[in-house]
C-alpha cells in the first residue's frame, strides 16, 4: 500500500513498532488496522536515495488493502507490445 507518513507518524511507528500513517484529509494521525484489526508490524524502515521516501518493511497481520485484498497492488496496466 502507499499512504503518507509525516514526522510525528515515523515517530510513532518507530516508538511502537506499528505502522502510523497521517491522513491529510482528515488532518489526523492514524495507526493501520486500529479499527479494522489488520496491523502492519515494522521490522524495518528503508530510506530512499533521495531522502524523501520511506519503505515500510512489515509483517501484515491480516490484509493490508480496504477491498480485503493482502495488497492494495493487485490490478495490472494493459501495455501494448
Amino acid at each position: 500500500m502507499v499512504a503518507y507518513a509525516n514526522k510525528e507518524a515515523v515517530e510513532k511507528t518507530v516508538e511502537t513498532g506499528y505502522a502510523h500513517y497521517y491522513s491529510r484529509s482528515r488532518k489526523k494521525l492514524w495507526k493501520k488496522g486500529e479499527t479494522s484489526n489488520n496491523l502492519q508490524k515494522v521490522k524495518e524502515i528503508l530510506l530512499d536515495c533521495d531522502g524523501d521516501t520511506l519503505l515500510y518493511i512489515v509483517e501484515q497481520e491480516g490484509v493490508a488493502c480496504h477491498t480485503g485484498r493482502w495488497s492494495c497492488f493487485f490490478r495490472t496496466v494493459a501495455t501494448e507490445e
